[in-house]
Order: structure tokens, then C-alpha cells, then sequence
């Protein structure tokens, strides 16, 4: 079972590689090279899906042109997920990592294909979801937070994976940079926001592991809309959970939300029963037991880091280093962040 936006559409002849030399390298029993598809929704990192004639796999790559200089990593991402699935078994299984750049020009590397459904956008034609339906998937979404914040680093292999304490002032350091970094003129300086969050940094409440880009369409659900896997790791770390839980809120677009906020949403999460994201963060401090504090500043944080991955993303398009005309108008959401950053940290001091 699949979502309708987990429909793979034709490679874009910037994204395309050649499949003869990926099938080579893999050393696939079989004579012909994969067939090769691309998920379409693929704006930092790219994924493909290879498909034989016994199976499917999932490659994933950089895209060409500009990079933030910690994104991208496929080394990285490829190692966090193979030492995770022994102790967070919601992780594709990961087969082989190359840094062979005469193979695709760049490191990448392919995993098993996770069968689910994907909810994208709106609900796909055909589910059920009542109310009451919603409201336990939304139990289950922000109970697999928990307990991807609850797992052993040192089980797992993976206490030197972050630089640990200090990160809510990392964070806000580093993503007010690249912001600036990919600044373009047709968006505001967000001066005023980002002066605001390197004022009133909160202490950090633990340090744990963090997805770092949990979202319900980075999640993949079985016929009963369990939580079988977690997708896009590309920038876990150790971190804060809380400004986890603030990034993630960032994308929960509620049906009572303006009509600009709702052209952004890429998640299901208006439905009639699914959780405000007030009732997220308040059954996540009933099941982690940690205190929230003054939410204003999480909130705030995760909306403006929102509009620096939307504006790295629009850079690319604005340098001409891509033509995919998705990005084009990706600018003005930048702004429309902006305001509403401004306008929360002004009701939050009223």
C-alpha cells in the first residue's frame, strides 16, 4: 500500500545517472541494470527507486549545485541507520555505501525498499480515517518520538555521533548563518527574529538522539496505521528534544490556521481529529516526563529554521544551479515566516 505522492515519476534530466554503472558496482546477480525512477518530492536529498526483476532498492544522493556544508552527508546518514535498526527497529535496512566518485560523481547509497503508506499532502483515495482514527495516530506519531528520544546512544554506538551540550545555542548560531549565507534580495533579513532567539535561549532540557526532520510524511504506516519506519535521516544528531519538537510542530499545519500557512502544508494534519499542535506538545510532555517551559521560544525557533531550509532550497533555484519550478515562489514563504516568527514573539511579550 502506497500514497498516491509516493508515485515515482520519470528521472529529471539534471537528477539522472547512469544505471549500467550503479549496477556494476552493486554486482546485482542478472544481466540488464535497474530500471531507474525518482520520487519526485526530492528537494535536498535525492532518492530513487532501482527496480529488478526480484526487488526493489532505494538509492539516495546529493543533488548537484550549492550545499550547506553539514547537509549531505550520505556517509553519515548511512551510518546512523545501520547502527540504529538493532535498537530503534522503525529504520530501513541499509545495504552498501560508496565513495567511488567515478561511479555517480559523489558519494551515495542504496537500501532496501520499505513497503507502507506514506501520508503526503491529503489523505489518499480509499482510507478511512475518522476522527477518532486520527487522534491514535497522532498518539503513535508523537509516541515514537519519545521513544527515538528514550534510545541508548551507547547501545547504539552512537554517542560521538552530535558535540552534545551547547546545542539550543549551536542551533540558533548556525542556522541564523546559513540563513544569511543564502540570502537573497527578494527576502527580509529576519534580523529582528534572530536576535530575539540569541536572546532568550532556554537551558537545554537533556541532550539525546534527534531525527532532526520528524515529520508524518518521513513516516511509513502499515494496513493499520502502525508506525513500521522512519525515513530521511540525513541530519540526526544529539540534540535537544524540545527543539526537535519545535521543528517538527513547524510543518503541523492545523485546519484553523491562515490560508498561507495552509498552502504549505504537506501533511494530513487538518483532518477532522488530528492533534493542534498544542495537544502534540502536551501528550509529549505527559509520555517523555520532560517539562516544556515557555513554549514561545521552541515555536519560534522551529519556524525560522523552517525559512533558512526554504531559503537554502530557493538559493539553488535563484543561482540558476537548478530549474525545477517548484522553487520558484519559494521566496515568499520565507517572508510570510518571517511575520508570523514576529508576530509570535510580539503575543508572547503582550
Amino acid at each position: 500500500m502506497t500514497s498516491a505522492a509516493d508515485k515515482t515519476v520519470e528521472v529529471r534530466g539534471e537528477d539522472a545517472f547512469d544505471p549500467a554503472a550503479v549496477h556494476a558496482w552493486l554486482a546485482v546477480t542478472g544481466d540488464s541494470p535497474p530500471e531507474v525512477r525518482q520520487f519526485p518530492g526530492g528537494a535536498s536529498n535525492l532518492t530513487y527507486l532501482l527496480t529488478y526483476p526480484d526487488r526493489e532498492l532505494i538509492l539516495r544522493r546529493p543533488p548537484l549545485g550549492h550545499k550547506a556544508a553539514s547537509a549531505h552527508d550520505m556517509r553519515r546518514e548511512f551510518r546512523v541507520q545501520q547502527a540504529l535498526r538493532p535498537v530503534f527497529p522503525y529504520v530501513p535496512e541499509v545495504l552498501a555505501f560508496c565513495d567511488d566518485e567515478t561511479v555517480l560523481g559523489g558519494d551515495f547509497y542504496v537500501m532496501e525498499r520499505l513497503e507502507g503508506l506514506i501520508l503526503r499532502g491529503d489523505l489518499p483515495a480509499g482510507l478511512d480515517l475518522p476522527p477518532e482514527g486520527a487522534r491514535e495516530l497522532c498518539g503513535k506519531v508523537v509516541d515514537r518520538l519519545v521513544e527515538l528520544h528514550a534510545v541508548d546512544v551507547e547501545a547504539a554506538g552512537l554517542a560521538d555521533l552530535g558535540k552534545g551540550a551547547g546545542y539550543v545555542e549551536r542551533q540558533v548560531r548556525g542556522w541564523s548563518e546559513r540563513f544569511l549565507k543564502a540570502r537573497t534580495e527578494n527576502v527580509p533579513d529576519c534580523a529582528e527574529v534572530m536576535a530575539w532567539l540569541k536572546e532568550n535561549q532556554p537551558s537545554e532540557v537533556k541532550i539525546c538522539l534527534i531525527h532532526n526532520d520528524y515529520r508524518l510524511d518521513n513516516l511509513v504506516l502499515d494496513d493499520g496505521l502502525d508506525i513500521i519506519g522512519v525515513l530521511d535521516w540525513e541530519m540526526a544528531t544529539l540534540g535537544d528534544p524540545l527543539m526537535e519538537l519545535g521543528s517538527t510542530l513547524a510543518y503541523w499545519v492545523q485546519d484553523d490556521d491562515d490560508d498561507v500557512m495552509k498552502l504549505s502544508r504537506r501533511q494530513p494534519t487538518h483532518v477532522p481529529g488530528m492533534y493542534t499542535r498544542e495537544e502534540f506538545v502536551r501528550r509529549y510532555a505527559e509520555r517523555s516526563g520532560l517539562a516544556i517551559g515557555d513554549w514561545t521560544f521552541y515555536e519560534v525557533y522551529g519556524l525560522f529554521r523552517l525559512a533558512a531550509v526554504i531559503q537554502q532550497i530557493y538559493y539553488r533555484f535563484h543561482k540558476g544551479q537548478t530549474d525545477n519550478p517548484a522553487l520558484r515562489d519559494l521566496w515568499r514563504f520565507v517572508g510570510y515566516l518571517d511575520g508570523r516568527c514576529r508576530r509570535i514573539i510580539g503575543e508572547g511579550h503582550a
